[in-house]
């Protein structure tokens, strides 16, 4: 199994360094920086630093994927070795009671010093194991405790250790079978045997450390996929408050300013009679209902459970404007608006619900801030040069402004929002007059 690019998992390097990164095009850019070894961060449109993996996933470790060694696993592994120190000893064991009794006691005392050594084989490897090996040439009783260690070193994966292990197992192997009283020993066919049982121990060894690296690559990638799953719910669902929140400003900001400065001016009147005081209050209370409604439009995306149809009005475009434009005129608003947008191609919705909030947030912030004052606004452009929106107003000099509360975000929302769009906010202060100009290409 291999990576695109990369090298077969589980290849082995040949030391603990990370092979040299294969830079691709995009993190060779001069606006990427290096951020770790082969990561780079590559910055986008919207000024958020992506990163870029750049190189081969190294190794793991062995304390990585060998399991941790309890009871049950000691316990186990001990009973496969008796079981492997009873087949090879068994048809000696007499024969060496009756004839070698030396022998017999050289195999117990090499066989137990085996027994208690194999159980700190990793924190040696290969020295422990090549000590057992040099014990089975003697000791058949070894040759339980010498198998666990040779597998041991195998599953380490590394060439020249599973040689020299395999190579002393033989060789001990051939030892044994040559000074133990084998009874029938055709020394071609015990070779032939023992070449075949090494063989078959490190190669088992190679495939259990082969497995141990595949599960754990495969559980790695499980945890970053899970990692990466949730990050990104995390991010949708910080994007998505963040639209909610510069929706309802740019909604509930506009509406309930004009609430606000209607109660002020029905509160300072004291000239009224009814019909004209009713009506008054008839303006705030259709003021009120459409901010409602519009809350209502707003909030229903977050109604995951309602199986119903959705209720919401449509998003205004640029065609609306001209109504948006009426409205403020009908409250007392002096808003002079010049329309000078190619007419030939519709505006695309995306493009003209932005425009319709710039100048939305505009009509509010001079209510909100220069009360009284007129307001200029102009759109121009056409499918080349994009769109323009300007709008202008005299500064509040000697006006106080009007008691609506104001967080002082609308501007912070309403940049992000044309940056999204591919566009860009400027706002500056030309002579006695204050200037909101935005740009936005016609496909955003």
């Amino acid at each position: 199994m291999s990576l695109p690019g990369g090298p077969a998992i589980g290849a082995r390097s040949r030391s603990a360094r990370l092979p040299r990164a294969v830079v691709p095009p995009e993190c060779a850019a001069a606006s990427t920086r290096r951020i770790g070894r082969g990561a780079h961060a590559t910055p986008t449109k919207v000024g958020i630093a992506v990163a870029t993996l750049c190189a081969v996933e190294p190794r793991p470790s062995l304390a990585e994927t060998q399991p941790a060694l309890t009871r049950a696993g000691h316990a186990w592994r001990y009973a496969l070795c008796l079981a492997i120190s009873v087949a090879v000893w068994q048809s000696v064991a007499a024969i060496e009671w009756r004839e070698q009794r030396l022998l017999f006691v050289a195999e117990l005392v090499l066989g137990v010093c085996a027994y208690v050594l194999v159980h700190f084989r990793r924190r040696a490897p290969v020295p422990i194991a090549l000590a057992i090996a040099a014990m089975s040439a003697l000791s058949g009783v070894a040759a339980g405790p010498a198998t666990l260690a040779a597998v041991s070193v195998a599953t380490r994966r590394d060439p020249r250790q599973v040689i020299a292990v395999g190579a002393a197992n033989l060789a001990a192997a051939q030892t044994y079978t040559s000074i133990a009283p084998f009874t029938d020993n055709d020394p071609v066919i015990t070779t032939l045997v023992n070449i075949a049982v090494n063989a078959g121990m490190m190669g088992w060894g190679l495939y259990i450390g082969s497995r141990r690296e595949i599960i754990w690559n495969l559980r790695t990638r499980a945890e970053r996929a899970e990692r990466e799953q949730e990050l990104r719910v995390s991010q949708a669902r910080t994007t998505e408050r963040a639209r909610i929140a510069r929706e309802m400003h740019d909604v509930l900001a506009h509406r309930i300013t004009q609430v606000s400065m209607q109660a002020g001016a029905l509160a300072f009147r004291d000239d009224l009679d009814g019909d004209r005081l009713r009506d008054g209050l008839a303006q705030i209370q259709g003021q009120a209902n459409d901010a409602l409604h519009e809350l209502r439009d707003v909030l229903g995306v977050l109604r995951e459970d309602d199986p119903g149809t959705p209720t919401a009005r449509p998003q205004p475009t640029y065609a609306d404007i001209a109504a948006l434009v009426d409205e403020a005129r009908s409250l007392g608003l002096d808003v002079d608006f010049a329309d000078d947008l190619d007419d030939t191609t519709p505006v695309p919705p995306a493009t003209g619900r932005t425009v319709y909030r710039i100048v939305q947030e505009g009509i509010t912030n001079v209510r909100k801030h220069a009360p009284g004052s007129a307001v200029a606004i102009r759109s121009s452009g056409d499918p080349r040069s994009g769109i323009t929106v300007t709008l202008a107003n005299p500064l509040a000099e000697g006006r106080r402004p009007t008691g609506a509360p104001g967080a002082g975000l609308g501007l912070v929302g309403l940049r992000e929002r044309t940056e999204l769009r591919g566009g860009r906010l400027d706002q500056r202060t030309e002579g006695s007059a204050f200037v909101l100009e935005a740009w936005l290409p016609w496909s955003a």
